[in-house]
């Protein structure tokens, strides 16, 4: 899903849409590639893929290295 930068005062923001439940995700400054978020709606962690425009997709499950 892509996102939205909305202008609005006093402050301007990106809202976007999480993935998973559609619930709102917003950012207060401009967000940066590869920063990871947390929807407050489902808890999901999702990963910014893109800045221009802005694009989320579920962030990658963390594996554990066993020193391979």
């Amino acid at each position: 899903p892509w996102c939205t930068w909305l202008p609005s005062r006093p402050l301007n923001h990106t809202a976007c849409t999480c993935p998973e439940c559609d619930g709102g995700i917003r950012f207060d400054r401009p967000p940066l590639r590869s920063q990871v978020v947390r929807c407050t709606s489902c808890g999901v962690e999702l990963e910014v893929v893109n800045t221009g425009p802005v694009q989320l997709a579920l962030a990658p499950e963390v594996e554990e290295d066993w020193g391979e």
